[in-house]
């Protein structure tokens, strides 16, 4: 016979388990460590530069392999 893990306790209904839901996550949402105004706007600056460097390196890949194509398939 199987064994029910939770067994010292009562069975718990659907809105039970939502309410708990709700107080484990207000309880984590406490211990998060948010960063500063300061840290945010830096990694956001890092964060739209690598993606501006990386836009131009794709750019720079698709304009050479599509001239290339195009000077394959002229001939």
């Amino acid at each position: 016979m199987a064994t029910n893990a939770g067994a010292g306790e009562a069975k718990v209904g659907v809105f039970g388990r939502i309410a708990r839901f709700f107080r484990n996550a207000k309880g984590e949402m406490k211990r998060v460590v948010w960063p500063s105004r300061k840290q945010v706007f830096n990694n956001t600056g890092a964060v739209l530069i690598f993606v501006v460097m990386a836009a131009i390196v794709v750019g720079g890949f698709d304009l050479l392999l599509g001239t290339l194509i195009k000077l394959v398939f002229r001939s």
